[in-house]
């Protein structure tokens, strides 16, 4: 089975995340996707963070794709970095092939996190273009660090199978909108 994880804090979810999941279900050949709706992100501030519990209900109102599953598993199992949480799922279901998703926003601070070279090291990694990091995140300095280990975009089917350390960047349609907007625009509203 091939599965792409959806790390986030969806807060709140919305149709580019939906865009996304679509996108690399289809793209990648992707089975199924796990978003992995965060506690909250250790590089984040948290003042503004809805409920887990929350997050986890907005997403799966919004998400109506019978191959897309939305877990808390990370508070579950008291995961605060996305590097153990792959370690876990990589070790306890080992017959799974795992594809790690995330926007070209996040391939910017990447080499940030926890762990950062120790996760490519993990699973594959799918970096979705995004507005505003489209031209930048290809020179970003994890994508730097991990340049040799990048596949072309033509070969993105057969991406699941491939072994870590890889990563592609995915061209394609894009949404402009961001959680942080969202959140800004309901503030506007209060």
């Amino acid at each position: 089975m091939r599965i792409g994880l959806f790390g986030g804090s969806f807060n709140p979810a919305h149709e580019g995340h939906k865009l996304v999941s679509r996108q690399a279900l289809k793209r990648l050949g992707l089975d199924a996707i796990w978003w992995l709706v965060t506690p909250g992100n250790p590089l984040k501030d948290h003042s503004e963070l809805k409920p887990l519990s929350e997050r986890i209900a907005d997403a799966r109102a919004l998400m109506d794709h019978p191959r897309v599953r939305i877990t808390g598993f990370e508070a579950k199992h008291g995961f605060k970095y996305s590097y153990d949480t792959l370690a876990y799922l990589k070790q306890t279901l080992p017959g799974r092939k795992f594809v790690w998703i995330m926007g070209a926003d996040n391939l910017l601070s990447f080499h940030k996190w926890d762990r950062w070279q120790d996760f490519a090291r993990l699973m594959p990694i799918a970096v979705y273009v995004r507005p505003g990091a489209t031209y930048n995140a290809p020179f970003a300095p994890a994508a730097q660090a991990m340049a040799r280990w990048r596949v072309d975009e033509s070969d993105a089917m057969d991406f699941a199978d491939r072994e870590a350390p890889a990563w592609i960047y995915l061209h394609g349609i894009m949404s402009d909108l961001s959680s942080t907007k969202l959140r800004q625009a309901a503030k506007g509203r209060d």
